[in-house]
């Protein structure tokens, strides 16, 4: 519990590899911020915290012993450079600053996270390059908040050191509404219709899914359509944009319900009675045509047709032998 009477939960389930099971640790007197001015009080479920383990980490000793180590570190850094080697030390273990800090006792061994909703533990740690290599004293708080703000889903963020061992991150996301697809790719957009990123996994796909330039401009009104068609909406998959005028509807059955450009939302909940009376989803039929204002003009597939086509002939023929 930390001085707020609120649960900090391990990270150790994050999978980074390095997180084993959090001991969370308190706010010394001292720490470092950027962003907001306060942290957001949240629920417990979007609260995380990581523990950093360090691979054959240094004991915690004094500053006598660290500035030794400094002026060996020095002579090696010189000869490490002039071999070309220096960059991988520092890829591998952290720049020498950071090595100095963490045996000093300045090592990250907390991460509390709170404010995600869709993003996870290890993509914030992964998308502002947090590890065990970092060190809580040389850590930059306004860099580590720019590298966050450049992710497509975060709109905000704030953080703060804690020293000696924790860093506290608070994170705004921006709220995905719907997808849109426009030229094969599909994207989250937020509530104005402004693209927020690449779909890039499934965790969205219960979001309302527009298709064809111009769509997501148009959100606003396919949500109103959605409103509208009552018991239809959980079977309506998309909504298409034709022409930038009018929207076609594509069904989960596949069977695609062309709007009128005016009047669409009172086409639709016409069409949504009809529904509940006649099943007419359910027949063979390729698609229904709803712009001519009091008629469903339906497209038969090629069996349907040729079954009715069949059944006509008879009729007729029935019709000629009688007379």
């Amino acid at each position: 519990m930390d001085g707020g009477g609120r649960l900090l939960r391990s990270l150790g389930e994050v999978g980074n590899g390095f997180f084993p099971e959090a001991h969370p640790r308190f706010a010394g007197p001292f720490s470092v911020w950027a962003g907001a001015s306060a942290a957001p009080s949240l629920p417990a479920r979007q609260r995380r915290t990581a523990r950093l383990k360090h691979a054959g980490k240094a004991p915690r000793c004094g500053w006598g012993i660290a500035l030794v180590a400094a002026l060996f570190g020095a002579t090696a850094l010189y000869g490490s450079v002039l071999g070309g080697q220096y960059q991988n030390f520092v890829q591998e273990n952290g720049t020498v600053g950071d090595i100095l800090a963490k045996a000093a006792g300045f090592s990250i061994e907390a991460v509390a996270i709170t404010g995600i909703k869709e993003l996870t533990p290890s993509e914030i740690l992964a998308g502002g390059k947090v590890g065990p290599k970092n060190s809580l004293a040389l850590l930059d708080p306004v860099a580590l908040r720019e590298k966050l703000k450049a992710l497509p889903l975060i709109k905000d963020a704030m953080i703060r050191k804690l020293f000696p061992h924790d860093l506290a991150i608070t994170v705004v996301e921006r709220e995905p509404v719907a997808l849109w697809q426009n030229g094969g790719e599909v994207s989250l957009i937020a509530a104005d219709g402004v693209p927020i990123d690449r779909v890039r996994d499934t965790r969205f796909n219960a979001l309302p899914f527009v298709v064809g330039a111009d769509a997501n401009a148009r959100l606003r009104e396919y949500q109103a359509l959605l409103s509208a068609a009552g018991d239809l909406r959980d079977k309506i998959r998309a909504g298409i944009l034709v022409g930038d005028r009018r929207w076609t509807l594509k069904m989960d059955s596949g069977v695609q319900v062309e709007l009128p450009e005016i009047g669409a939302e009172e086409a639709l909940r016409r069409f949504a009675e009809v529904e509940r009376q006649s099943k007419v989803l359910e027949k063979d039929v390729i698609s229904l045509d709803l712009r001519i204002s009091g008629r469903i003009t339906a497209r038969l597939s090629e069996d349907a047709a040729a079954q009715r086509a069949a059944a006509l002939a008879k009729k007729s023929k029935t019709k000629a032998s009688a007379t």
